[in-house]
């Protein structure tokens, strides 16, 4: 069904779509699957180009068998160093209880699958490990402490993960009024601070690739290449910034409807 998990059948009929050099949306519409669930059975199993499907059957069994180890004891605050508590959104405080109606398994899987589309996107590990913490709690805000309670890892990890995140726009510190620790939040703007960073790298990027033209010679092959790229650079610069406007302009809670 739609909804379950994947079939050792439907894992050997992704592979065999990869293999014919289909589209996750293709090899979705074959199983009857929405084309994200067999981008993240991807994904995390090896990408494109190592994908099996018994090896992919295998590790999902090992990720099962894992997990009811890997679940901490809670802490003081009554929440789990796994990220995941009892309202299931994984901020280790519980906004609404086991009404919510979360599954913490789902989360847990949304939030692994989506966490290896960020590295797959170039974003360091430990860093997307971090920003997901974030992104699946309701506040969006946690100590530092907390990261590394819930992720399991050091506190020097946490601040190079931080550090990153904060440099390209992802996100920000907060200090509460009278306290002493600082608290790292993200918010509904994380994407179009990210954004707005990668055009400010693009325009130095530009700027510098216009240099190279100049010393190298704007007629040579290798000033050519660099002229070119100043282009390209200073046109993508351009086109974020206008998204970006109009996603500004857009009223909260009212997302564009798409017209196929």
């Amino acid at each position: 069904m739609p909804g379950g998990r994947l079939t050792s059948e439907e894992r050997r009929s992704i592979a065999r779509g990869l293999a014919e050099g289909l589209g996750y949306a293709e090899i979705g519409r074959r199983l009857g699957r929405p084309a994200s669930t067999v981008m993240r059975e991807v994904v995390r199993n090896g990408g494109p180009d190592g994908y099996g499907a018994d090896r992919a059957e295998e590790a999902t069994r090992d990720r099962a068998r894992r997990r009811p180890q890997d679940r901490p004891a809670p802490a003081a605050d009554g929440g789990h160093g796994d990220g995941v508590d009892g309202d299931g959104d994984g901020d280790g405080h519980g906004d609404g209880g086991h009404g919510d109606g979360r599954d913490p398994g789902a989360v847990r899987d949304f939030t692994d699958s989506f966490t290896e589309l960020l590295v797959q996107q170039g974003l360091p590990r430990m860093a997307a490990r971090v920003l997901m913490c974030l992104y699946v709690t309701d506040s969006g805000a946690l100590t530092a402490a907390e990261l590394v309670q819930r992720l399991r890892v050091s506190p020097a990890s946490v601040s190079h993960a931080v550090a990153f995140l904060e440099q390209q726009g992802m996100l920000s510190r907060q200090r509460a009024r009278g306290g002493r620790r600082e608290r790292y939040v993200i918010d509904d703007a994380v994407w179009l601070r990210s954004t707005l960073a990668a055009v400010r790298m693009n325009d130095v990027l530009a700027g510098e690739s216009r240099r190279g033209a100049e010393i190298l010679g704007a007629d040579t092959p290798a000033g050519a290449r660099f002229g070119s790229s100043a282009e390209f650079l200073l046109l993508m610069s351009r086109t974020l910034l206008q998204v970006m406007e109009e996603w500004r302009r857009r009223p909260p809670g009212r997302p564009e409807r798409r017209v196929d």
